[in-house]
């Protein structure tokens, strides 16, 4: 299940070897040296909001170039660890602890350095796709937008680019598609194109939150066989785990809050040591033998 060697981001076809072929040494906004790509660190991440806890003490590492998964049972904070990796927790959170994006420490920056790092460093794609895009503007702009933005691309350089990530995403007929509002196109088409959007900033790191739990089946085995093809570090959230089995080799089981246990999949799949984890591979036992698939 380890992400595809191959350096080349079959979304745009830009070198992503290393971190240093994108960014300078020393990152202007802080000074902090990145000659390598050290990964997404998580250390001690907790969030409180309004004296509340949400996140406590959370910690894990997700390597250059690898898949690492955030499961959970609802209300267990997988949702809230997206955001906060994507600084974008409810107005009025505290968060604490440390996230380090390639050697580059993100709690603490200024909204407006923080937001330098979204879409080129780490991207996120939601949920809900329907929610995600904008219902009132053609989704060929809402693509091209990220790409003016990030890359520097004029109107018709972006639109090129967004034409050849459609169609890198497998949206038939890209052309026509991109003239399309989001309300024209079909569930697994807009999480494409929210993809095609997160991409498109060549991030060295995406949050994919729960990306396939608003799709049908055949949909979703077709969207996880685009994630798998991603050369992005990826968190990949999820509460399926016959998802996590397929996308991740390594996984974070987060219970009220609280990392509980983590490892290879295969082990925690195999040999569960917290109830948290074996509550949920018990359920995703008997809804295998209810639908006929494997136990």
């Amino acid at each position: 299940m380890t992400a595809a060697a191959d350096p080349t981001d079959p979304t745009d076809g830009t070198d992503r070897t290393a971190a240093t072929d994108r960014t300078a040494t020393t990152d202007p906004t802080d000074g902090t040296d990145r000659t390598a790509a050290t990964g997404l660190e998580v250390r001690g991440l907790t969030v409180r909001i309004d004296r509340r806890t949400i996140l406590d003490d959370v910690t894990f590492t997700v390597p250059p170039g690898r898949r690492v998964g955030v499961i959970g049972a609802s209300g267990s904070g997988k949702s809230m660890t997206s955001l906060a990796l994507m600084g974008l927790e409810p107005t009025g959170a505290e968060v604490t602890g440390s996230i380090r994006l390639d050697g580059t420490e993100l709690v603490g920056l200024p909204d407006r350095q923080r937001a330098r790092h979204r879409g080129s460093g780490i991207a996120m794609v939601f949920q809900e796709p329907g929610t995600a895009l904008d219902p009132l503007r053609r989704v060929g702009a809402q693509i091209a937008e990220p790409l003016r933005l990030h890359r520097g691309l004029d109107r018709r350089a972006a639109g090129a680019a967004a034409l050849e990530l459609a169609g890198s995403v497998g949206l038939p007929d890209p052309e026509s598609l991109l003239r399309q509002y989001p309300h024209q196109l079909s569930g697994g088409q807009r999480q494409r194109i929210c993809i095609a959007m997160a991409m498109a900033g060549t991030p060295s790191y995406l949050v994919a939150d729960e990306p396939t739990t608003a799709l049908d089946v055949t949909t979703e085995a077709r969207i996880l066989e685009l994630f798998e093809g991603l050369t992005a570090g990826m968190v990949f959230v999820t509460h399926d785990l016959a998802v996590l089995a397929r996308i991740a080799d390594t996984a974070v089981v987060l219970d009220a809050g609280r990392v509980v246990e983590q490892g290879s999949v295969a082990q925690l799949l195999a040999a569960p040591q917290h109830p948290a984890t074996a509550a949920l591979v018990d359920a995703a036992r008997a809804t295998a033998r209810r639908t006929g698939g494997a136990a």
